[in-house]
């Protein structure tokens, strides 16, 4: 969480972008040692690495998932585009918690009517908890 001007940001870890990269060319690397002559092997290799340098370019490029100001929320929307949310617009702040595979997933879940926005603990470097209750703390009471 970083607090700038009044307004607090939520982003991703800074170590994120770089083991994706890093992840990245250990596809390529691998991809190129056990592909044995098959180009289809280093082209899936290639494409799966693309991807994945991909999504860390996102990180690179729009580090800032969420903030909040006295206006409303600020999300990410698309690539690296952002959309103010009025509080006005936000209905529900809440945290999604899900079972699976004997492990815990929290979601945080932004409810803006026609819209649905969903972080995950790497998308804003804090548990979704954490964020949720610093989001109801800043919203103004109406």
């Amino acid at each position: 969480m970083d607090e700038t001007s009044g307004s607090l940001q939520w982003r991703v870890p800074a170590g994120l972008p770089a083991a994706k990269l890093a992840g990245a060319v250990l596809l390529v690397a691998l991809g190129l040692l056990f592909a044995d002559g098959d180009p289809v092997r280093v082209a899936v290799a290639v494409l799966a690495a693309v991807a994945l340098a991909g999504w860390a370019v996102r990180d690179l490029v729009a580090p800032v998932r969420l903030a909040v100001d006295p206006a409303g929320l600020t999300v990410i929307q698309g690539f690296a585009g952002r959309r103010l949310l009025p509080w006005s617009a936000v209905e529900t702040i809440a945290v999604d918690r899900r079972p699976r595979l004997g492990l815990t997933s929290e979601t945080l879940e932004i409810d803006a009517g026609s819209s649905l926005h969903l972080f995950g603990r790497y998308d804003l470097g804090a548990t979704p908890e954490e964020v949720a209750a610093a989001l109801r703390a800043a919203r103004p009471v109406s």
